[in-house]
């Protein structure tokens, strides 16, 4: 596949020191690489969404539930998950009654954290690595810190977990489809990096693109596609439309750069996989 095998390769043109990429297949093929696929870097707010796939293992066996209350009065683990809460970004202030604003809240994810390590009783981080990072062979992938954005991984590894958000193994498809369905639809909120969307839609741990302008992913990317960016330079998505995923790995932390950079390659490899 020349044209998709350039289209990945766009990315070595950046201006970080180290770059990988991966293109996944609905089938978990890796159909495209470019870059170091073993090199580790850190992950920042892309630690969410494998912080929220181990949440979805938690309420599948039990350990906790959407509808349990968690943050401030009122909110439960589905409000902090899909960003509904109102607690603030940082300081765990509520700045809105849950539901009716879409905070961006770092907060928010290290509650989940500590609700799953309390009901499974051992460090989130653990939990992390038994349901989700040792099942899907994620060896170099690790968690010291916030669940919110302290992870750090390869590449290769994250291509695994594209595989697994396109045909689930740890959890029940519907399970996923749920987290990948807008929550609290028609919230208004800001997306970091990108001002206020009306909506600001999210599933539960996940962005959803919807028709978000302006936006990191592509002009060509449809609307179901969901994923999540970084603030170290790091993304990844799923675009059920196209049958495939992306993750793109960076040392150089977002910035303009990436705001005009990372659309116009998305589409680059949409465009490749059409021709395919």
């Amino acid at each position: 596949m020349p044209d998709l095998a350039a289209a990945a390769g766009a990315a070595l043109e950046w201006p970080a020191e180290h770059v990988a990429v991966a293109v996944v297949a609905a089938d978990g093929t890796v159909l495209a690489t470019a870059g170091d696929q073993d090199h580790v870097f850190r992950l920042a707010s892309v630690t969410k969404p494998l912080a929220a796939y181990a949440l979805l293992v938690a309420v599948e066996e039990g350990a906790v539930d959407w509808d349990m209350p968690a943050g401030p009065e009122g909110s439960t683990l589905r409000h902090l998950a899909a960003h509904a809460s109102g607690l603030s970004f940082t300081d765990g202030v509520a700045q809105a009654r849950p539901g009716t604003r879409r905070i961006y809240s770092n907060v928010g994810f290290e509650l989940i954290g500590e609700a799953v390590a309390a009901a499974a009783g051992m460090p989130f981080g653990e939990y992390l690595r038994q349901a989700v990072l040792a099942p899907l062979a994620m060896t170099s992938t690790e968690l010291a810190g916030s669940p919110a954005a302290d992870a750090t991984g390869s590449c290769a590894d994250l291509a695994r977990f594209v595989a697994e958000l396109q045909a689930p193994t740890l959890v029940h498809p519907s399970t996923l489809a749920d987290a990948v369905t807008v929550a609290f639809p028609g919230v208004d909120g800001i997306l970091p990096g990108y001002g206020r969307q009306k909506p600001n839609d999210w599933g539960l741990g996940f962005e959803i693109r919807d028709g978000k302008s302006p936006h990191w992913t592509g002009a060509r990317s449809s609307p179901r596609t969901f994923g999540h960016f970084g603030q170290s330079g790091t993304f990844l998505w799923v675009d059920p439309d196209a049958g495939a995923g992306c993750v793109a790995l960076t040392d150089r932390d977002f910035a303009e750069w990436s705001v005009h950079a990372w659309p116009p390659f998305t589409d680059g490899i949409l465009g490749a996989l059409q021709r395919t």
